[in-house]
């Protein structure tokens, strides 16, 4: 199967601070989604928008020097970049709290974004971009010219309503969630699935969505898409954190399937690229495909070549 070459992914949302207990680093699920692409050698293009601040000169800085293309990241005077609260409890689960309103509630549509986006390979957003009117409508505009159109789930309370997510989800291609989050949107529109499969199909048919990524933390990741399933264990690793580890593996996976590779082989990778993440503090941290590939062969001794060496050039 031949890799398509010169890869183009537009991510539309959030990016902000995660303070730690130790520290601030950079974060916001589709920023990470897109210096995980860039990583893999796929160009990545950020829409959204930083405070006229210290913390925005300081994030602007951050994904210039890791190659993410910040040219529709708009500069807002009135509103602060964006900051997390982040804690992390005994058994390593993530809690945020999100200060509101900042610059990404506020990302305006721009007459350069139709091209961007419409020759774009597919767009990349968020549930949590949209919590604000002006980002939300954006968004649609953005939807609209998308040829593919990829949503990340990030259920942050109170920042998420069942009619808005319902909104997305018709116009979803992939759509990425994870258990916790499947169980949350199936049960508001049916109490009767009682099983993950039963929950994919039950959104699968009721707002058309092609293929459907379920990711399970130590259990691995599935994928549904038409007629077909495939799970994907996970990897028994010693976890240093795990914020980010769902957007490794949304990059991991788009890096992959848009590039035409088999299923199993783009699961193979993803799952191993979160895997490798979640051994490492914060959510982007510095490395280089070659890592990623010798982690997996680590764990994987059936492996003989490695599974990802980049977009065809």
């Amino acid at each position: 199967m031949s890799r398509k070459n010169n890869l183009q992914v537009v991510c539309f949302g959030e990016v902000l601070w995660d303070n730690f207990p130790s520290g601030k680093k950079p974060g916001g699920a589709v920023m990470n989604v897109a210096y995980h692409l860039k990583n893999l050698g796929v160009n990545s293009h950020l829409i959204s928008r930083v405070g006229a601040d210290q913390n925005g000169t300081e994030i602007m800085q951050v994904m210039k020097d890791s190659a993410v293309d910040t040219t529709f990241v708009q500069l807002d005077q009135a509103h602060k970049t964006s900051t997390v609260e982040v804690t992390t409890d005994q058994d390593n689960e993530v809690r945020y709290e999100i200060v509101k309103p900042v610059a990404w509630d506020y990302i305006a549509f721009e007459n350069p974004h139709i091209r961007l986006v419409a020759q774009a390979d597919a767009l990349v957003y968020g549930s949590l971009s949209g919590r604000c009117e002006t980002s939300r409508a954006t968004l649609a505009k953005l939807l609209a010219l998308a040829p593919y159109k990829v949503m990340d789930v990030n259920l942050r309370a109170p920042d998420y309503d069942a009619e808005y997510i319902a909104v997305l989800l018709h116009q979803t291609d992939l759509l990425k969630l994870n258990l916790e989050e499947l169980t949350i949107i199936s049960d508001w529109f049916s109490q009767d699935c009682q099983t993950e499969t039963a929950r994919v199909e039950l959104l699968r048919s009721k707002f058309d969505i092609p293929e459907i990524v379920v990711t399970k933390g130590s259990k691995g990741a599935s994928y549904y898409g038409d007629e077909t399933e495939h799970h994907w264990s996970a990897y028994a690793i010693q976890v240093a954190d795990t914020v980010g580890s769902g957007d490794s593996f949304l990059a991991g996976l788009l890096a992959m399937k848009l590039s035409n590779e088999y299923i199993n082989d783009t699961l193979d990778f993803a799952v191993g690229l979160s895997a490798f993440i979640t051994t490492k503090a914060g959510a982007c941290p510095p490395y280089k495909v070659a890592d990623v590939n010798k982690f997996i062969r680590t764990y994987k001794k059936e492996w003989s070549v490695d599974r990802w060496s980049g977009p065809a050039s």
